[in-house]
């Protein structure tokens, strides 16, 4: 099968989920022996455009028409079978979609999030749960300036979720949910159902897995608000004050809350904040740990590092909401805890680390998990199951891709997309 991935790489200088699950996917289709083709934007380069190309940034949120034709181009040439969308902010925008349709290839994308229904995609604010823009006009998230504190950051991810809403719902053959938990928010939404279909991320092969008890618990991830960082760090200090739970806490990652973290962990023994750990440590802290720690105050779409773990026989503790009552069986692969509660963490810490013959069972019980769920195999049958069934569904609409080298866009988006949806309006 012949795939062109289309992505938005974030900033190298934060941990990205979203990179890593792409990077693996390619990997995995190539090694499978599919052609795989890369379509990208960094926002890396954004610092080093002139002051008026950075002005220019957030009016090409909503749509990039440069883009459009880049990808018409582009797509005219090679002949993907499909193309696999995955990030559009904030360099490619929507506009890939119509150069999909210019060209008549299917589309497919995945949802890291829920910016379908929400400017910022996290269903939060102020560090609660948050719908009230879900299903309507998101004015409100305009209003409370839920992107980055800031109502003018806000508003090029609002006018693009409000122009945009049904060229993507009409443009994109079958979406990846990443959850169940994700899918329903979407379906409730007013997403078509029919379109939306769970598929997991997977996680390649650990080469380290636990091999003994574990001696850390560890948080490993972007250190924010929405990540429940706070929470740990209210939770471990209860813990503390009833003399700890015989093993250190290691925090390893960067984000806004670092220097908080940072001067929280200074002078304790109970405590080390790590820094940012590049893969290979990642793994090794995983597999020599007790139990992973994901406290996330915002509903996660998925959780990496809870299947990370799973993948080294590393139980988790996690919040009991979003995609972790998916991913951890509480009592068998590790622990949830009350969403937002700091004594339900501190219980769940104590829990998970006393007695390592019932950490133990958790961890084999994890690993069996991952394996039957998130393990490569599992991820290159969903994935190939699903571009097989894009492809499905644009034949079964009658389409015929307009021609090699025709220039024509707005005549080729209107043949493109039989439905009715008109591109670029």
């Amino acid at each position: 099968m012949h795939v062109l991935v289309v992505h938005n790489r974030y900033a190298s200088a934060q941990p990205s989920g979203e990179n890593k699950v792409v990077d693996q996917e390619v990997a995995l289709l190539r090694a499978a022996g599919h052609q795989v083709e890369m379509f990208e934007r960094r926002s890396d380069d954004i610092a080093a455009r002139s002051l008026l190309g950075k002005v220019r940034v957030p009016l090409l949120v909503p749509w990039n028409p440069a883009v459009r034709t880049e990808l018409a181009a582009r797509l005219r040439t090679s002949r993907p079978d499909v193309v696999h969308v995955h990030n559009v902010f904030p360099l490619l925008s929507p506009a890939v979609l119509a150069a999909c349709a210019d060209a008549g290839v299917p589309a497919v994308a995945t949802l890291h999030n829920y910016t379908q229904v929400c400017p910022p995609g996290t269903l939060q604010r102020d560090g609660r749960p948050c719908t009230e823009c879900v299903g309507t006009a998101p004015l409100p998230a305009v209003r409370h300036g839920c992107y980055r504190g800031s109502r003018l950051a806000t508003v090029p991810l609002a006018v693009s979720l409000s122009a945009n809403r049904r060229r993507w719902w009409s443009g994109v053959e079958r979406f990846f949910c990443i959850s169940a938990a994700q899918r329903d928010v979407l379906v409730g939404a007013g997403m078509p159902a029919e379109r939306l279909a769970v598929k997991h991320n997977f996680v390649p092969e650990p080469d380290v897995r636990r091999s003994g008890p574990g001696e850390q618990l560890l948080y490993l991830g972007r250190l924010a608000e929405a990540k429940g960082v706070r929470l740990l760090m209210a939770a471990w200090d209860e813990i503390a004050a009833e003399g700890g739970v015989g093993v250190p806490l290691v925090i390893a990652g960067t984000g806004p809350l670092e220097g908080e973290v940072t001067a929280w962990a200074a002078g304790r023994d109970d405590v080390r904040y790590a820094g940012l750990y590049d893969p290979a440590q990642c793994r090794q802290a995983i597999a020599r740990s007790v139990a992973v720690v994901a406290p996330s105050t915002w509903l996660e779409a998925f959780g990496l590092v809870v299947a990370e773990a799973m993948a080294a026989g590393v139980p988790a503790v996690a919040a009991g909401h979003g995609a972790f009552v998916e991913l951890v069986e509480d009592g068998v692969t590790g622990l949830l805890h009350q969403p937002n509660e700091a004594a339900s963490l501190a219980s769940c810490l104590r829990r998970i680390t006393d007695g390592p013959g019932r950490n133990e069972e958790m961890g084999q019980a994890a690993r069996r998990r991952y394996e039957q769920g998130f393990s490569p195999a599992v991820g290159l049958e969903r994935l190939v199951e699903g571009y097989r069934t894009a492809i499905a569904g644009r034949s079964a609409d009658g389409h015929v891709p307009p021609p090699a080298g025709n220039g024509n866009a707005n005549t080729g988006s209107r043949r493109g997309h039989p439905r009715g949806q008109g591109w670029g309006q």
